[in-house]
């Protein structure tokens, strides 16, 4: 992992590295069962180099632990380590640039879970294990068997939590989401 963090912070595969303040790596433990990756990270993950601090963070500690989880349990990461300017979605190339980080990570993690958070997530997983594309509204919540290169693995797509605090109406499918995979977690 020192390995990683040291090609990621002297990256410049993109443009993305003209205009970040930090990388954002991940954080957590590396024997996590559980991984939850975002997208990319935001304004705050870019000035602190943490993923979700931001409100979307404190949400997601919240309902850790409703879930009987911490960040001390998981890992946190994101799938684009740099900050798009003004929260653009990263572009495909920008993906392709950065997407061997994370799949780097995740090797050496070894999840038994991966919870991809929000459509964009959602879709790189989709695509990259050769799932059927499908939105996050329809699959959140339930458990997807994949065979990722480290071994058997469960994809338990997630809303986003920025979701939950936009559409309030969602904070309870992502409260009984997260309760679900604490349980899945402790089997």
């Amino acid at each position: 992992m020192n390995q990683i963090t040291t090609q990621v912070e002297s990256c410049a595969n993109c443009g993305l590295s003209e205009t970040r303040t930090k990388v954002v790596l991940g954080a957590g433990t590396l024997d996590a069962k559980i991984v939850l990756v975002g997208e990319a990270p935001g304004r705050k993950e870019d000035e602190s180099g943490l993923p979700f601090v931001g409100s979307s963070g404190k949400l997601l500690d919240r309902l850790l632990a409703a879930a009987g989880l911490s960040r001390d349990d998981i890992f946190i990461g994101n799938i684009i380590k740099c900050r798009p300017p003004k929260n653009r979605r990263p572009k495909k190339s920008e993906v392709g640039q950065c997407e061997g980080y994370m799949m780097e990570q995740l090797e050496i993690i070894n999840p038994a879970i991966v919870a991809p958070m929000g459509n964009s997530s959602l879709s790189y997983f989709q695509e990259r294990f050769g799932l059927e594309k499908q939105v996050i509204g329809d699959v959140h919540g339930k458990v997807i068997d994949i065979k990722a290169p480290w071994g058997r693995t469960k994809l338990f797509p997630l809303y986003h939590p920025a979701a939950a605090i936009y559409r309030r109406h969602l904070l309870g499918e992502l409260e009984e989401d997260m309760k679900k995979l604490g349980e899945l977690a402790s089997k």
